[in-house]
């Protein structure tokens, strides 16, 4: 038997390295890495046998659904997104889902899609709350604040001028006379103080520049960063959702107002502190009643309501993995 590692698909110019960190949080149960097998090629997977953990968003190639026989899969932390829900949930797509029941979905959207069809589904959260192997200890904290790709929905140069297509559509919208409206809310929301202190990070990194190797070297060197973090303010939910496990204190915000989108945080954006940005009419609130503007001496606790997930998917994954 061996044990298999999702690795990811680039678009045409970028690669989300987020996506490895769900991959290094599959990896802790691994005895080892024997294949790395492509997200977007599970059907073309022809090697002998392999284990696979199946964590996180599925998927962009859905000619590629159903997973090879090959496979041997957990689905866990699984997100069915509605722009392939419809290719996903064919009578094979609900055929094979059937077969690996109960399914843990990495949110209340995923669970109820898939009960719809028939298929046994409860809600594990993300696989990335069990990263607390990268902890580290509290007297290694530093002062860094990190802010991690920020309401990155909103209107920015480079969706806007992503190529001809996206710079008629954001024309067409509006959007291209918006492009500076995410700078205004961090102003409204954040001290210019904590601002100006906090160093930028992007997940979101240029495509057809790094080996798979060097893309797990990344995302580890962030979570190493992360879990010496004073604090870190983000809109991914794959640097929020380790911060957790790492207990370095994280503030999401919250500014997506398409149902592609927001479909993927049911059930996740109660885990931690959350601020709430509605940009069709300027609204600003938050859910652990913080009164003005924060700065960086906010004295902010994670909620800890995570845990019970996390110590669910760490019995499912070691039991899949032994048996």
């Amino acid at each position: 038997m061996k044990y298999g590692l999702m690795t990811y698909a680039e678009n045409k110019r970028t690669f989300n390295i987020g996506d490895y960190i769900q991959s290094l949080a599959a990896k802790q149960f691994l005895p080892q890495v024997d294949c790395f097998i492509n997200r977007e090629k599970l059907a073309r997977y022809t090697d002998s046998e392999a284990k696979l953990i199946m964590n996180g968003w599925f998927t962009h190639n859905t000619t590629s659904w159903v997973p090879s026989a090959h496979i041997n899969p957990l689905l866990i932390s699984f997100h069915v997104n509605n722009s392939a829900a419809p290719n996903m949930l064919s009578p094979q797509g609900i055929a094979f889902l059937k077969s690996k029941q109960p399914i843990g979905c990495r949110d209340h959207f995923t669970v109820k899609l898939l009960q719809e069809k028939g298929i046994e589904a409860y809600f594990s959260g993300c696989l990335t709350l069990t990263l607390d192997s990268y902890q580290a200890c509290e007297a290694e904290r530093g002062e860094d604040i990190y802010i991690v790709d920020p309401l990155y929905g909103f209107p920015n140069k480079q969706r806007i001028f992503y190529d001809v297509k996206s710079l008629l559509r954001s024309t067409r919208s509006g959007d291209i006379f918006h492009m500076y409206i995410k700078q205004q809310y961090l102003k409204k929301i954040f001290t210019k103080e904590l601002l100006n202190k906090a160093q930028v990070i992007h997940q979101e990194l240029p495509a057809k520049t790094y080996s798979e190797a060097q893309k797990f070297i990344m995302a580890e060197t962030l979570l190493h960063k992360y879990a010496r973090a004073k604090l870190v303010i983000t809109s991914r939910i794959h640097c929020a959702l380790p911060c957790l496990a790492l207990g370095t204190p994280v503030i999401y915000l919250n500014g997506f107002d398409s149902f592609v989108d927001s479909c993927r945080l049911a059930g996740l954006a109660d885990l931690f502190n959350r601020v709430d940005v509605e940009r069709s009419t300027g609204k600003v609130s938050n859910n652990f009643h913080a009164k003005g503007k924060i700065g960086s001496n906010a004295n902010l606790a994670n909620p800890v309501r995570y845990k019970a997930l996390k110590t669910a998917m760490e019995a499912t994954c070691h039991a899949f993995i032994e048996a």
